[in-house]
């Protein structure tokens, strides 16, 4: 199954999330959804929230290891040279 990386950036305050899914819809759905109690940093931090970039990998593993990598990056530093959404 097909697992995707994904950023998010926040409308009103312009901060970035980065996450691992399989399923992006719901997962967005979850991050704006002032009832859900799963998505702790996007609670804390004021949205809505918009996915700007996603990127899919062949499994969870590889997925996560490039979520690492992006964070280690620092998101917004990523995004410069990011290659385009798939």
């Amino acid at each position: 199954m097909a697992c995707h990386v994904y950023i998010l950036q926040s409308a009103s305050t312009g901060r970035y999330y980065c996450g691992t899914t399989n399923d992006l819809e719901r997962r967005l759905r979850e991050h704006n959804d002032p009832t859900f109690i799963g998505t702790r940093t996007t609670k804390r931090f004021t949205g809505p929230w918009t996915l700007i970039w996603t990127e899919s990998h062949p499994s969870r593993a590889k997925a996560m290891t490039r979520e690492k990598q992006i964070k280690k990056r620092g998101i917004a530093r990523f995004l410069e040279t990011a290659p385009k959404p798939e």
